[in-house]
């Protein structure tokens, strides 16, 4: 390894327990691995740690010390050691054997032992490099910043916080605390610990603790003059002393560990850098890979060749948490790529053997994947070959652009012998991601037919957690697939890093390895994917349904929809006066109200100590960071009625320049971007495996979170035109979700009401609050309305009374038990789902779409009702989206008999069609017969149309 720029050597110690922790609770977003499932917040926060480390500070010498599972000396001296902790969070333990791996990976050796603890570890190997011949001037540093450690401070050992670059020293520690090393073990006998449930002194902090030690030297020298303490505290100290010698020797490190390790073991060994990148690919963490490959590039290619040295020095480093790496089983090697397998066409005479081979699958039972090979990602982008692959194992690639001087048949050649095949019904084809590859061969000239099966799709409805064709190729196949980095280079992320190549600089010989590779691996996964389809009863979801959505939802991205730019300019230099105004009435207002000005109203921070500090406004919620102030709290303090004067309007002002700013920035100025040169249109990407509920989401741009609950938000879809001499046509289900709720709780009262073409919410307030249609208040239906969509999410009291400001949580569970009491069939329906979940791990829709709820058995109390709203939400939400879904297939097929008519967009529960004029009535007709006879439920399925030359306007 690269020598360090300081000298003598330094060696590093990190306390394993310390930083596994603080990585995991650093990064709390749910990170999953998308091959194994496995939870990775933590050993992504730990890696990178590791990482910043090798970069950073280029060490010679590092060990990692850890705890290992069972009881320390500490408990058999004191049983209520620790006693007061929770056991670690349900997504932590699994992810230890991993952490524990990859160090070793790095070259790093793991150390611990049975009966102490990591803190004690590093304690003895300090004490053993301080009184070592062999490393005579060497320094310590404790990659850690436990209090426990300060003890071990002198002028050759320090601490080290890695994550905000801080070394602590012997200095550090006197400036800070006002103590010495010596002293640290007398501070924690005075305050004792509360983490590790170590009883102190009632009343004495640190502050006051370094102050007694200034002044009594020692815990000894204070009682021996504890005369000349006065009052409580010199009370306290009385009744607190007889503990302090076992506190001494539970605070107290042992630096005597009887540990089977040389120091020159600490040398930083070879690193694996094969198998660290395998890893890195199976967890997900692309950036760490491209990080590795940057340190390797920096230390050289024998560094980066060298096999690593896998050392576990003591096997109790293993069970830490009681984890250990048999619990999870990971593949030691992978398949990968072979060249000889694969086929390259260049030549007529391989073309026209081609086609014959593959118009020999017409009407066979045998399918053909297909893939292709583009300039770049998005939907124009240019194709570059074609592959091809109809047996498991082998593949073809026909290039139609390529490298200079290298052979290609051109492009109209390769299309005369397959758009035949393309266009061929009867020749079934699969593909991975083929929305994709379905615009990039119609852009070339292709129609394609007879597309059966996507396995992007097929992944997603089967539950695997990742939906790349290379993280499902590691999962399914445990094929390790050729990285397109291997190809292109890596995105640069300097000015001076080199910029990536487009596949048809890419040399053919090497490009057709890995682009018959794609369509190869896709074959694969479709054999194993499609039985398990079949087996979880989804063939008819999957046939009827999300295999010819795919073909739907590329003729609505390629159709996409005019965008007036100029009403986007209109509304935004209107937007942008009316935010000048609110930032110049908000700061008046707080001004008058006793704040500082001027201050940022963009800041949170800033923002925070405006409302809480200086106009004294109530605290709502609270981060990390302090009082939180989105956008959450500032509409809870807009309805505050005890809130009045110049302090009551800041929140209220304060909302109305958020949610316009966002529009701003968000929406109108994106979408303006987002407008095609050639076409004048935005072409939305629609994702048909983006949400776990099975509804489409949207991006670039998304559409889907256009702002609807505000007539300035509304206001957007006036930029949504028709062409000259067409119309926008609107078909929005009413109530849907609440209405596939009566289906399936088969509800007596809730069917009745939809059936009679009742007002729901009214209906549903008469039978709750026992009065009638007639005498239910405006407040009371919005009551029940605002329960009747609540409950579909599992809603619960503190959740009703938090959007019903004039409700306590008291009066909002009265409210939803009287709404169960009445309608007996929901309830019933709720309790069913939830114990579906539990009694088969997973819930699904009217048409059998499943989705797995884990949660449903955590053992935290907060994560199992997620679980549980989770079980009701998927099936309700899922059930509509597969509704609206076979609503899209079926005025897809309808719409290609009617000239001048197409789909355009999917938004929640509408959908929106352009068509001429001359035929708008027909499509009218056609679009709310075919959504309102989508599916057969107990009640009415109800469409409301709208037309106009706007989006707006047809709302």
């Amino acid at each position: 390894m690269t020598k360090p720029t300081e000298s003598p050597e330094t060696i590093y110690l990190i306390d394993g327990h310390a930083q596994i922790f603080r990585a995991f609770f650093a990064i709390r977003t749910g990170m999953t691995s998308p091959v194994t499932g496995e939870p990775t917040n933590a050993t992504f926060g730990f890696v990178g740690m590791l990482m910043k480390l090798l970069t950073q500070c280029r060490p010679t010498h590092v060990v990692m010390a850890v705890d290992t599972k069972g009881a320390t000396f500490r408990n058999e001296l004191f049983p209520d050691y620790k006693g007061n902790r929770d056991a670690p969070p349900e997504e932590l333990p699994p992810q230890i054997p991993r952490i524990i791996e990859l160090t070793k990976l790095f070259g790093i050796p793991v150390l611990g032992h049975e009966g102490a603890e990591a803190d004690d570890v590093m304690a003895t190997l300090t004490r053993r490099v301080l009184g070592s011949e062999a490393f005579t001037g060497a320094r310590v540093k404790l990659v850690s910043k436990d209090k426990d450690l300060e003890q071990l401070l002198n002028d050759r050992v320090s601490m080290y916080d890695i994550h905000t670059d801080t070394e602590i020293d012997i200095n550090y520690l006197m400036e800070k605390k006002g103590i010495r090393p010596d002293q640290a073990v007398d501070l924690q006998v005075l305050t004792g610990d509360s983490v590790d449930n170590i009883p102190g002194v009632t009343g004495v902090g640190t502050k006051t603790a370094a102050k007694l030690l200034d002044q009594f030297g020692t815990v000894e020298g204070l009682l021996e003059r504890l005369d000349e303490v006065k009052g409580k505290r010199k009370e306290n100290i009385e009744k607190a002393k007889a503990f302090f010698p076992i506190a001494r020797k539970l605070v107290t490190l042992d630096q005597h560990v009887n540990l089977d390790f040389e120091l020159e073991a600490t040398r930083l060994g070879a690193m694996d850098s094969e198998t660290l990148l395998t890893r890195f690919k199976e967890l997900g963490f692309n950036r760490h890979a491209q990080d590795l490959r940057r340190l390797l590039g920096d230390r050289g290619e024998e560094e980066a060749e060298a096999p690593a040295q896998r050392r576990v020095v003591d096997d109790a480093a293993g069970t830490l948490f009681g984890g250990s790496m048999e619990e999870r089983p990971v593949a030691e090697a992978y398949s990968s790529a072979d060249s000889d397998a694969y086929e390259l066409v260049t030549t007529d005479a391989a073309l026209e053997s081609l086609g014959e081979r593959l118009r020999g699958l017409a009407g066979t039972d045998r399918v053909l994947a297909v893939d292709t090979e583009t300039t770049g990602l998005g939907w124009k982008a240019e194709m570059c070959g074609v592959c091809l692959s109809w047996e498991a194992g082998s593949g073809v690639y026909v290039p139609v652009l390529g490298p200079e001087g290298e052979t290609i048949l051109p492009a109209e050649r390769v299309r005369a012998v397959l758009g035949p095949v393309m266009a061929d019904a009867t020749i079934r084809k699969v593909g991975h991601h083929f929305k994709f590859d379905l615009h990039v061969l119609h852009r070339a000239g292709y129609v394609v037919e007879g597309v059966v099966f996507d396995t992007m799709i097929g992944a997603a409805l089967t539950g695997a957690p990742g939906l790349k064709l290379d993280d499902l190729a590691l999962a399914m196949l445990e094929h390790r697939m050729i990285p397109i980095e291997q190809l292109i280079g890596t995105k640069p992320r300097r000015k001076s890093d080199p910029a990536q190549k487009t596949m048809d600089q890419v040399s053919l010989a090497v490009a057709a390895t890995y682009s018959a590779e794609d369509a190869d691996i896709t074959l694969r996964l479709y054999e194993k994917l499609r039985p398990m389809v079949d087996e979880r009863g989804m063939a008819g979801l999957l046939d009827e349904v999300e295999t010819p959505l795919i073909a739907v939802l590329a003729d609505m991205e390629e159709a996409g929809i005019r965008v007036d730019a100029g009403e986007l300019d209109r509304q935004r230099e209107r937007l942008e006066a009316r935010i000048i105004e609110l930032r110049d009435l908000t700061l008046e207002r707080a001004e008058q109200a006793g704040a500082t000005v001027p201050f940022n109203l963009d800041s949170p921070k800033q923002l925070a100590d405006v409302l809480f500090n200086q106009l004294k406004l109530p605290v709502i919620k609270r981060t990390k960071t302090g009082p939180s102030t989105d956008a959450e709290v500032l509409e809870r303090l807009s309805e505050r009625e005890d809130l009045e004067g110049p302090a009551a309007d800041v929140p209220k002002l304060l909302t109305e320049y958020r949610m316009l700013t966002k529009l701003v920035g968000t929406y109108l100025t994106s979408l303006k971007e987002a407008i095609d040169e050639e076409t004048g249109r935005v072409h939305a990407t629609f994702n048909q495996t983006g949400a776990a509920t099975g509804r489409l989401s949207s991006s670039d741009p998304n559409l889907q979170n256009i702002p609807i609950r505000t007539e300035v938000g509304r206001e957007v879809r006036r930029a949504f035109v028709a062409e000259p001499g067409k119309v926008l046509l609107v078909a929005d289900y009413s109530q849907i979700e609440l209405r596939v709720l009566a289906h399936l709780s088969e509800d007596p009262a809730l069917i009745e009401a939809f059936v009679g073409g009742e007002d729901i919410h009214r209906a549903v307030a008469a039978e709750v609050f026992g009065v009638a249609p007639e005498d239910v208040t405006s407040e009371q239906r919005g009551h029940a309305k605002t329960i009747n969509f609540g409950i579909i999410y599992g809603i619960t009291a503190f959740g009703l009374a938090r959007r019903i400001g004039d409700l306590d949580r008291t009066a909002a569970a009265a409210l939803i038990e009287a709404y169960k009491s009445r309608f007996t069939g929901i309830n019933t329906f709720l309790d069913t789902c939830v114990e579906q979940a539990k009694s088969s791990g997973y819930v699904a829709t009217i048409l059998g779409r499943r989705r797995a709820i884990p949660q449903i058995e955590s053992k935290q109390p907060n994560v199992r009702s997620l679980g549980e709203r989770l079980a009701i939400n998927s099936v309700v939400q899922g059930s509509a989206a597969d509704l609206i879904k076979v609503a899209m297939v079926r005025l897809h097929a309808e719409l290609t008999s009617v000239a001048g008519a197409r789909l355009l967009l999917q938004i929640h529960d509408e959908l929106v069609v352009e068509a001429d004029e001359a035929v708008a009535d027909e499509v009218a007709g056609l679009m709310k017969a075919t959504m309102e006879g989508a599916m057969e439920l107990r009640v009415p399925l109800e469409v409301d149309l709208g037309r106009g030359l706007s989006w707006h306007e047809a709302k």
